[in-house]
């Protein structure tokens, strides 16, 4: 892309639109939230009967719990951000119950440890924070003055799990009496934030200034350099704490963002050759994620040394087993899977109770997600506001491959979480911050366009 091509670009964007009215559509919000809560209560009852022949005595109560919180959540969008898209609140309400579903079908099969009511104060917090959220920031634009205060959080949050013992190989956790928390899920917000604001203030510069080497006009030391170093800084740390989950997810997220930030594809070539060298090298030189290279290139070694299946092994099982239609939920086998089965491997459920048509469904309501994400920020006209929204859509769209790829063998284990579904608290607080910021970017988006909206 030339110079004179991104200005005209960037005119275009910026150009004044003509105004016009625009419809609210907070009642189609509405309708679609109530639907959303009446699919997770109808999986509920059907684990109930396919377990026990009746609908379970709870299901009133969950019922009412899940609707309570989305339609406080939606009251909060109708009067703060009455412009915002109407499809980012249902799908994290539907992707939530359906993540509660899951987690109760599989409490019945280890009923010495039941995570369901857990999970379900953990969204009540992720919906208090977003409706906060959605009530306090008035303007997106705020985060930006914030972040130098962000990279610095972020980073404080990535080194505290090193203070404390590691959990299955890695030191993700912070745990005391008997409270725990993942801090690197609230780090990756703060990056983006940091990530967003830097390379919106010095988007030309990354883009035009510097010396071209082969096919590629890299910018100058000083103003690639900052970032890079807080990248680096937040990559190794992760390493070191065996977290190489999350530091794919952070690599991405940086080359997705410097792509849209420049407009220039060689860095999209740059950071596949840079994450590949880097995955090889983990690999060969990481005991812990070496034996996950090892599981992923042959996951049926286990069986054939007479071992029995390991996790992944079982989990292809029980994708397998799923079919198109599934077993009904209620009705797999997935808790073989062993410990992880409620939070690395829930998908695998997914995958066999509803099917390789359930699990496209689910994966649709994802894709629906980060497109509407994308949309809001691609229709902004600030460009911190354009980096911000597609930064956090990335953030579930990365997350998303790279769990859906472990489970699935398309790619060697991470053990992250999957968005909304998986067991863990910080996750599902975290994602329902992402949805309240895309909330506000995307009634801010929209807004613009209303010649009848307030000043």
């Amino acid at each position: 892309m030339t110079r004179a091509g991104a200005e005209t670009i960037d005119r275009a964007v910026d150009a004044p639109t003509p105004a016009v009215h625009l419809p609210r559509r907070r009642g189609v919000e509405l309708a679609l939230i109530l639907l959303a809560v009446l699919l997770s209560v109808y999986g509920y009852c059907a684990v109930g009967v396919a377990r026990s022949g009746t609908v379970p005595p709870g299901a009133a109560g969950y019922g009412a719990g899940l609707g309570v919180l989305a339609l406080l959540a939606h009251l909060a969008v109708r009067l703060r951000a009455p412009y915002a898209d109407p499809l980012l609140l249902p799908i994290a309400v539907l992707l939530n119950g359906i993540g509660l579903v899951l987690i109760y079908r599989l409490d019945l099969e280890t009923p010495g440890d039941r995570a369901a009511p857990t999970q379900l104060v953990w969204s009540t917090l992720g919906v208090a924070l977003f409706i906060f959220v959605v009530a306090a920031l008035r303007d997106h634009r705020v985060l930006q003055r914030y972040a130098y205060v962000s990279v610095v959080a972020a980073l404080a949050l990535l080194t505290l799990p090193v203070l404390f013992p590691s959990v299955n190989g890695a030191r993700i956790w912070v745990r005391i009496a008997g409270f725990s928390i993942q801090p690197g899920e609230f780090a990756k917000v703060l990056l983006a934030v940091f990530f967003a604001a830097y390379l919106a203030a010095n988007r030309t510069a990354l883009a035009y200034a510097g010396r071209k080497v082969w096919w590629m006009q890299l910018p100058t030391g000083r103003v690639l350099g900052p970032i890079v170093a807080i990248w680096l800084l937040s990559v190794g740390v992760l390493v070191l704490e065996r977290d190489l989950g999350t530091s794919l997810l952070f690599f991405g997220l940086f080359v997705v963002m410097l792509y849209v930030a420049t407009g220039r594809t060689g860095w999209i070539t740059v950071g596949l050759v840079l994450a590949s060298l880097g995955a090889v090298a983990v690999g060969w030189l990481e005991p812990h994620v070496h034996s996950r290279v090892e599981d992923w290139l042959h996951p049926f070694a286990s069986i054939e040394a007479g071992r029995g299946p390991n996790q992944l092994a079982q989990s292809l099982f029980s994708f397998a087993a799923g079919d198109v239609l599934g077993t009904g939920l209620g009705l797999g086998h997935s808790v073989l899977i062993g410990f992880a089965v409620k939070s690395d491997f829930i998908l695998a459920t997914a995958g066999e109770e509803l099917g390789l048509a359930g699990l496209s469904a689910l994966f649709l309501l994802y894709g629906l997600l980060v497109e509407r994400g994308y949309r809001a920020g691609l229709a902004l006209r600030d460009p911190f506001g354009r980096l911000l929204a597609i930064g956090l859509a990335s953030i579930v769209a990365l997350q998303v491959f790279v769990i859906a790829g472990g489970v699935t063998g398309l790619i060697p284990l991470t053990g992250m979480a999957m968005p909304f579904l998986a067991q863990g608290g910080s996750s599902v607080v975290t994602n329902w911050a992402i949805v309240a910021l895309l909330i506000r970017v995307s009634n801010s988006a929209r807004r613009q366009y209303d010649g009848k909206a307030a000043p």
